[in-house]
Formats: C-alpha cells, structure tokens, sequence
C-alpha cells in the first residue's frame, strides 16, 4: 500500500495534525499527556473494579498501543491513530471470575486463569481481522457490520457511559460543572488558535483541577507515601489451569462486542482525518479500509495484556472524542502517551500524582467526552447516509439502541435473559448483545431479501 507523504510546511495557523505527522518534541510530549489524562480513569477504573493490578494495567495498555502503531505504520504506511485502554465490555465476565472486591488486587492463581481467556479474546480478533483482510476488506465488513450497526453500536457506547460521566460529577457538582463548561468553552473559541486549540481538555482539566483545590478536593497526601520507582507484579496465563475453557468461554466471547465497536472507532476516526485532510489541502489518508489490519492490531494488543496481565481492552473512544475535538490525529502524540502511561506503571510518584485528579474534574470532562462518543456514532450514520426511512435499518438501529442503553443503564450493564447461564450467570452483557442482535438481524434481512415491490414502497 503506498505510504502517506510527510506533512508540507505548516501555515502559521495551526489546524491539526494528520496521522504522520510528528509535532515538535514539547508538543508532542503535551499533546501526548493529554492523551494519558483522558485515557486514564476509564483505565484505572476497570482495573480497579477487576481485580488488576493498575501499574501492570497502564503499563501494557502503553506498550500496546506503542505496538499496534508501529506495526500500522510499517505494515500500511500509515499511523492507525488509536489508543488501546481497558475495556469495560470484559468487566461482568472478568469479575465473574475474580470476585473482586473494588481496588483489591485479585492476585493468586485467578488472574493466570483470567490471562488465558484475554490472551483468547486477543485471538480471536486477529483472525477476524485475517478474515476480513483477505475476504475483502471493506465490502465484506460493510456486509457483517453494515454503518447502521456500526454507528448505532458507537452511539450505545456514549450514551451507555452517560450514567458513568454524571455518577462521576455527582461527587461535587460545582467542579464538574466548571470543567465541563471551560472545556467546552476552549474547545470552542480556541479553535484555529495555534497549539492551545490543540489542548483543550488538558486545559480544562488543569482549570477544574485548580477550581478544585479552593474545595478542598486535592489530597497530595499520596504523592509523598508512594515509591519512586516501582517494579508492577507481571503475571504470566495460565493455561494448564483446570479453569481454562471455562475461562476462554466467558472472556473470549465479548468479542463479538468488542469487533463492531472497533470498527465504529476506525470509521469515526477515518472520516474525521479525511475531512481534516481536505480542507487543509492533503492527500487523505482512507484508514476505513484497513478494518481487517486494525482488528488484526486490537487481538495483538489483548495478547501482549493477555500474556503479562493487563486487562482486555479495546481502542478507545474517549481519546478518539479528544482527536475530533482539538484536530490532532498525530501518530507521533499516541506513541508518546503510549510512552508516558507505561512510566505511570514503573514511577509510583507520576502514577500518585495523576491520581489527584479528584472524580469530579474527571466527570465533568467525562460528560464531554462521553457524549462525543455518541455524537460520532450519529455522525457516522449520517455520513454514510444510511435510509432510516428503510424499516429494515430502522429496526436494526432501534433494537440497538434500546438493548444497548436500557441493559447497561436500567440493569447494571447485564441483562436478566436466562440464556447461557453458566457463561454468564449475571445475565448477557448488555452492549454485546445488542450488538450480536443487531448482526443477527442485517444477516436475516440479507438472507431474504425484501420483495421488488415492497423494496420500491421502502425507499
């Protein structure tokens, strides 16, 4: 595939920064941290609710993310602009397992077995990814994963989380409000402005972050007590544990969740570089087509977590929200907060320091982002320009959205269907079922197609 020219000298006015192209050093590494600062508590916190170590969970998600970039770059030319963070689709099959306790390390012979199933989920997505590589590339996804699923997945996703982001703020309103409201205002007006229209969230959240302090609500306390440096327990899978099919069942299965979701994410961010490409005048850079690579990329990053102990994960959509909104696409920025995250896990000071951040500076930014999660997922369905005057797109979008969001928000993320009970005795995980059910329904309606007449009577 030819490789994506360097960047041409840049105007004095800033607009962003395609997939190669590399900022200087001290914006790099800014722009990097601020990938790190979104990335951060949706990471920690799966860790935390899993049973997992949060040095060794921030310290893989770092090194795949560095790996899955540079084997885009050297497979395609191209930076695939994505971080890879903890998912919190693997949450209900992972504790089913661990019984963790929050923020308990699990420990003992649960995470080995727990490591076999991720290491499988890992897998699982490589070969999906082979399959769609050599079957066809975008025209067979478009075939299994048609816009409407993909862009109503992303839209369950963000309104999904909705909860999560105003659970978050409600630990003090008055400071999740500011930095929501600063954020946005940044965002906003410092648009085209040079670098900071490229740093608006870390602006907002140094802003809420200080906001805070007047509150009382940073505690430095932690920053002395933690270690300098730190080694985090890495753990080898297990796969001669007696548990272990048990294990690849439960975990390995959320693929299903996790496939369309990352292809949403690729799409999402495929088209916001291209527009980003044409209106400064570049070649665009057509990441859509490389679905089959990018899934072949998310099962490498879960196996390199698999095999050291960091928690399933999947591309992230909060820092896909943090590329739209300040333009910064760079590969470059995600190896540098790949960087970053993993000196998180060895420097227990670094680590305590972010930390700080109280939940509430953190809710605020998450109510941003979490809703631009979903707006993308509508942005997706308008650009492909899907019929929802169709009912057979209607019914998949519908069906999506009501399981997706009414599961995971109306009954903890699970949902009380009495099937496959002994793989997942808390009920079917809300968002991969919606996602499985609307796959089932556009492979109904492509197996019996719609009469001449009545298609003519839908459009």
């Amino acid at each position: 595939m030819t490789a994506v020219p360097s960047a041409p000298s840049r105007p004095p006015t800033l607009v962003g920064y395609l997939p190669n192209d590399r900022p200087p050093l001290l914006r790099l590494l800014i722009l990097g941290f601020q990938h790190v600062l979104t990335m951060f508590p949706a990471t920690v916190l799966v860790a935390l609710l899993v049973g997992f170590d949060v040095g060794v969970v921030l310290t893989m998600s770092g090194v795949a993310t560095i790996v899955s970039l540079v084997l885009s770059r050297l497979l395609t030319g191209k930076y695939i602009p994505l971080y890879y963070g903890s998912s919190f689709s693997y949450i209900a099959a992972v504790s089913v397992l661990t019984k963790a306790d929050f923020g308990v390390y699990a420990g003992g012979d649960i995470l080995p077995l727990v490591q076999v199933g991720i290491v499988a989920t890992g897998l699982v997505n490589v070969l999906v990814g082979l399959v769609i590589r050599f079957a066809g590339g975008r025209k067979f996804i478009d075939k299994l994963l048609p816009p409407v699923v993909t862009g109503s997945v992303a839209a369950v996703i963000g309104i999904a989380l909705s909860y999560d982001a105003l659970d978050m703020a409600n630990s003090h309103w008055g400071v999740a409000l500011f930095t929501l409201l600063v954020t946005i205002l940044f965002s906003v007006y410092l648009q085209g402005r040079g670098f900071l229209g490229l740093i608006p969230i870390l602006l907002g959240a140094v802003s809420g972050y200080v906001f805070s302090m007047f509150f009382g609500l940073v505690d430095f306390s932690p920053v002395a007590e933690a270690a300098l440096v730190q080694v985090p327990p890495f753990t080898l899978p297990n796969f001669a544990h007696p548990r272990a099919w048990e294990a690849i069942g439960a975990i390995a299965v959320i693929a299903v969740a996790t496939i369309p979701e990352s292809t949403a994410h690729l799409y999402q961010i495929g088209l916001y570089v291209d527009k980003l490409a044409e209106r400064m005048g570049r070649e665009k850079y057509h990441l859509s087509d490389l679905i089959g690579i990018n899934l072949v990329l998310d099962g490498i990053g879960d196996m390199i977590n698999g095999f050291f102990g960091g928690a399933a994960g999947t591309n992230y959509g909060e820092n896909n929200s943090l590329m739209v909104i300040t333009r910064n696409y760079s590969g470059p920025a995600l190896l540098a907060a790949g960087g970053i995250a993993i000196l998180l896990g060895f420097v227990g000071k670094f680590s305590a320091l972010i930390d700080t951040v109280p939940v509430a500076v953190s809710g605020g930014l998450a109510i941003y982002l979490f809703g631009v999660i979903g707006m993308q997922g509508v942005a997706l369905i308008v650009a492909e320009k899907v019929d929802l005057y169709d009912p057979r797109q209607l019914a998949i979008g519908a069906v999506i959205l009501v399981v997706g969001i009414g599961g995971h928000i109306g009954f903890g993320g699970n949902l009380p269907i009495p099937v496959l009970t002994g793989m997942f005795p808390n009920g079917l995980p809300a968002i991969p079922t919606a996602a499985v059910l609307g796959i089932l329904l556009n492979l109904i309606f492509q197996a019996f197609p719609v009469a001449n007449g009545q298609e003519a009577a839908s459009e």
